[in-house]
């Protein structure tokens, strides 16, 4: 073992830096329990975010259980243009906070370690949902993510690994790999954690100037405006169904939602229309894109990429009078910076 290895070992405790797959199977066998093992994946930087996900997975495997965080920046998911070379590396802090969140060992294996020979000639194709969103506006980034989660999941051998749900599409890819590939491992959504003031935590919310951080409000004040409209919306047709005798016929609501509408001179008669139709996902982008609308004037402006309502099942855009779960997502870039948030909504009734 190095002599940082060494020294990490002696301030935390118990397994300490493994740099290589060897250091990882001798801390596992010296330090390792007899409950069950947990891996959290990250590129480094760590935040609370990675806290919280680390913190998940000790709590899920006990003080008898093993979890491993690995820090490794995968060359194979960036892009031509991207920030391989500018992305942060604060391997000292990363321990640091890896080992007071509850990790047993920090695997940080170099990119030789991890592709002995050069990039791998064989590697994981994300399919069509690895194509959409982020994958249209990164192209080949999923395939790369992915081809390191195998090789972690391999070389870590988890019963369990965590995940952040900020990156929506990312653990959706990876529980359709496990599922597809019959990969012994369950895989664990963590909700996303935020700043104050409702940014998504990230590691690249450090290249934000304070006026952009201000615009870049806007990706989760657009997603909060639309979990707010579509509550108002399944309060307003729940109000309509109360004055129902028959609540299953559609135009008895509509009738009851327009009565509503005259009832109260301060409603909103668009609202009215749209829940009477069983137009929520409209409203729902509606009520996001008004927000991100403004931001794309502000100073300094957010260039929008994407904002897409979306089957967490395969990514694909939800139509008006979709019932079940489903994913708000947007990107947009700040000055420099590129950003992605979601939330999860759920619409009608889930049985």
């Amino acid at each position: 073992m190095s002599l940082i290895a060494e020294q990490s070992a002696g301030r935390h405790q118990p397994g300490g830096l493994a740099p290589t797959a060897a250091d990882l199977a001798d801390a596992r066998s010296r330090f390792g329990a007899p409950g069950r093992n947990a891996v959290v994946m990250t590129m480094g930087a760590l935040h609370e975010g990675h806290a919280t996900l680390i913190r998940a997975a000790r709590e899920r495997v006990g003080a008898d259980g093993f979890v491993v965080v690995t820090v490794f920046v995968n060359p194979l998911q960036f892009g031509a243009g991207e920030d391989l070379d500018r992305y942060p590396r604060t391997l000292d802090a990363d321990l640091a906070l890896a080992f007071a969140a509850g990790a047993s060992v920090v695997f940080a294996p170099s990119a030789d370690e991890v592709y002995p020979g050069g990039e791998p000639q064989v590697r994981i194709t994300a399919g069509p949902m690895g194509e959409r969103l982020e994958g249209a506006s990164r192209p080949g980034h999923f395939d790369g993510m992915l081809t390191v989660v195998a090789k972690l999941l391999h070389l870590t051998g988890p019963d369990l690994a965590f995940f952040g749900q900020k990156d929506a599409q990312q653990l959706a890819l990876i529980r359709r790999m496990v599922r597809d590939l019959n990969f012994p491992v369950e895989i664990v959504g963590v909700p996303t954690v935020r700043e104050d003031d409702g940014l998504a935590l990230s590691s690249r919310n450090r290249y934000l100037s304070p006026e952009e951080r201000h615009t870049a409000l806007a990706l989760s004040r657009a997603l909060f405006a639309a979990r707010d409209r579509l509550a108002a919306q399944a309060a307003l047709r729940a109000r309509a169904d109360a004055l129902l005798g028959d609540p299953g016929r559609a135009e008895n609501r509509a009738e009851a939602l327009s009565r509503l509408g005259e009832a109260r001179a301060a409603a909103d008669a668009h609202a009215v229309a749209q829940a009477a139709e069983g137009r929520g996902a409209e409203a729902v982008r509606a009520a996001a894109r008004a927000v991100l609308d403004d931001a794309c004037h502000a100073e300094p402006p957010l260039a929008l990429d994407y904002l897409a309502l979306v089957d967490p099942a395969d990514f694909t855009e939800v139509e008006d009078g979709h019932d079940g779960e489903a994913i708000l997502a947007v990107a947009a870039r700040v000055g420099t910076t590129r950003l992605i948030d979601n939330i999860p909504l759920t619409f009608g009734v889930v049985k």
